[in-house]
């Protein structure tokens, strides 16, 4: 596991960039796409701001979504909604190269399914490896909509339904997670910095410490 530790979330933001442009320039140079997964939360807000103001060529870019509420996309509560309205439709991105979850439909299950085959179709039924999945964690210390002590920590499929909480959400598997390339885990406030540190001697009931530490940098605050 990487440790990025800086003063303020100004300097996190700089040091992400920095990292994120070099996977893009490897991308370029070698002809092909990068595929990055978005998380949702409050944790990427002002990240995702300062996407909308970096000097991006979104050109061979293809987003993801790790998870989703069950509701419209127009709606306060999407995570869709968040990243488009911060970042997305601010920059120059070809709506072909956005891959997120169609909650139009009014059966959760026919939603799930329908983005595990979008997945699929788009790493042509080969070994499914994002480029860059970025993760935020909740208090509980869940990442995407894998939340600590359920059946969905031991699923090995590619997308899920998961009825909890306030609301029913579409998750993409831990399997899925750990088999990116890189997974950038986002604490961008101190609060989370001391959750995260208490989390990790909670053994593997909690989500963060299923993550796979050869591939996770971890983007937190001193």
């Amino acid at each position: 596991m990487r440790i990025i530790k800086k003063k303020n979330e100004k300097s996190l933001i700089r040091e992400f960039l920095q990292i994120f442009k070099r996977e893009i320039d490897k991308k370029k140079k070698s002809k092909s796409r990068l595929s990055f997964v978005l998380t949702g939360g409050s944790s990427p807000i002002n990240l995702y701001k300062k996407l909308a103001k970096s000097n991006i060529d979104w050109s061979n870019i293809d987003l993801f979504w790790g998870d989703e509420r069950f509701v419209s996309n127009k709606s306060k509560n999407s995570n869709f909604k968040m990243a488009n309205d911060l970042f997305i439709k601010k920059v120059k991105i070809n709506k072909r190269n956005l891959f997120y979850i169609n909650t139009k439909t009014k059966d959760i299950n026919q939603s799930s399914l329908e983005y595990q085959n979008k997945i699929k179709k788009y790493f042509k039924n080969k070994k499914i490896k994002f480029d860059i999945c970025l993760l935020g964690m909740g208090n509980d210390g869940h990442v995407a909509s894998i939340f600590p002590n359920t059946n969905i920590l031991k699923k090995k499929s590619i997308v899920s339904p998961v009825n909890r909480g306030d609301f029913k959400r579409i998750t993409i598997g831990l399997k899925i997670i750990n088999n990116s390339k890189k997974i950038f885990l986002w604490l961008s406030k101190k609060s989370k910095t001391s959750i995260f540190k208490k989390l990790r001697l909670k053994g593997k009931k909690i989500p963060i410490n299923n993550l796979n530490k050869k591939k996770l940098y971890c983007f937190l605050i001193n």
